[in-house]
């Protein structure tokens, strides 16, 4: 139950810190690296941080790629 929560978790911090942007690729890029690192925080706290990385990491990078910057817009990424 706990690795449930803690999934679910890592999952709904990546989509909801989805991306910074306004051009796709800028949000899925951003995207991946904020779920990568709440997915690896998520992860460590159950014993998997790699895995929750890369968990957090994808949903964040789909999540980026499959909104538009009207659904979620945390304003200019720091590489521009």
């Amino acid at each position: 139950m706990t690795a449930r929560l803690g999934i679910a978790a890592a999952f709904a911090a990546a989509l909801a810190l989805a991306g910074c942007g306004t051009s796709q690729s800028d949000r899925a890029l951003s995207g991946g690296a904020i779920g990568a690192g709440a997915g690896a925080v998520g992860g460590a706290l159950l014993g998997h941080p790699l895995a929750g990385a890369a968990l957090g990491g994808a949903a964040g990078a789909a999540g980026g790629a499959f909104t538009n910057p009207n659904q979620v817009d945390l304003g200019k990424p720091v590489w521009k």
